[in-house]
C-alpha cells in the first residue's frame, strides 16, 4: 500500500501528516489556518489523495512557521509513499481555469527539487492569511517531495481565485504522476534505474 505517515516537532511547530496515495481525495485537514485548511483540501480533493493533517504552531507569531512545516511534512510523506517511485508515471501538468483565474502547473516527481513560480497575487492578504505563504508551501512541498515545479498564473485578478487555482492545478498534476503506469506498472521511470 503507498500509504505513509511523517510527524515533524520543533519548537515552532507539532505536526503530523498522513498520506494515501491510492485514496478517494478524503481529507481531514486542521491546521489552526482556516484558509490554509481549505486549500489542503483542494489538494486533496483534486489529487485523489487522501490526506490528515494536524498541525499545532506558533499563531500568535503569524502563520509562517505552520504553512511551512505543513508544506516539508507533507513532501516526506509523499516521498515515502512513493518509495523507490517504480511503476509510476512519474509527470503531470494542469491548466486549470478558476473564474477570472488560469493556472498552468506541470511536475515531474524526479527527486530533483525545483521551483519555478511566476504567480502574483493583486493583495497581500486573503482574510488575514498572508499571499507570500503560497508560494513558502510550495517551495518547502517541491524541497522536500524531491519534486520539480512549475506553477504559472496565467491570468487572475483576485488572489483568493489564483490561489485556489495554484492549489487545484498542482493537485490534478500529481494526481497524474503518482497514478500507476498500466504498460510500465514493474519499471522505474527512468533511463537511469532510479529515481
Amino acid at each position: 500500500m503507498r500509504k505513509a505517515t511523517i510527524t515533524r516537532k520543533t519548537a515552532e511547530t507539532d505536526i503530523s501528516v498522513t498520506v494515501a496515495l491510492d485514496g478517494t481525495g478524503a481529507y481531514d485537514n486542521q491546521t489552526g489556518v482556516g484558509f490554509f485548511d481549505h486549500m489542503l483540501d483542494q489538494l486533496a480533493r483534486h489529487s485523489l489523495i487522501d490526506m490528515t493533517i494536524r498541525a499545532k504552531g506558533d499563531l500568535h507569531i503569524d502563520d509562517h512557521h505552520t504553512v511551512e512545516d505543513v508544506g516539508i511534512a507533507l513532501g516526506q510523506a509523499l516521498t515515502k509513499a512513493l518509495a523507490d517511485k517504480r511503476g509510476i508515471v512519474r509527470y503531470g501538468a494542469c491548466l486549470l481555469p478558476m473564474d477570472d483565474a488560469l493556472v498552468r502547473a506541470a511536475l515531474d516527481l524526479s527527486a530533483r527539487p525545483y521551483l519555478v513560480w511566476n504567480v502574483a497575487f493583486p493583495t497581500q492578504k486573503i482574510g488575514t492569511f498572508d499571499t507570500e505563504l503560497v508560494r513558502e508551501f510550495f517551495q518547502a512541498l517541491a524541497t522536500h517531495g524531491g519534486i520539480t515545479l512549475h506553477v504559472d498564473a496565467l491570468h487572475g485578478i483576485n488572489s483568493h481565485h489564483i490561489a485556489e487555482a495554484a492549489f487545484k492545478a498542482v493537485a490534478r498534476a500529481l494526481r497524474d504522476a503518482v497514478e500507476t503506469d498500466p504498460r510500465k506498472a514493474d519499471a522505474i521511470p527512468s533511463t537511469k534505474g532510479a529515481l
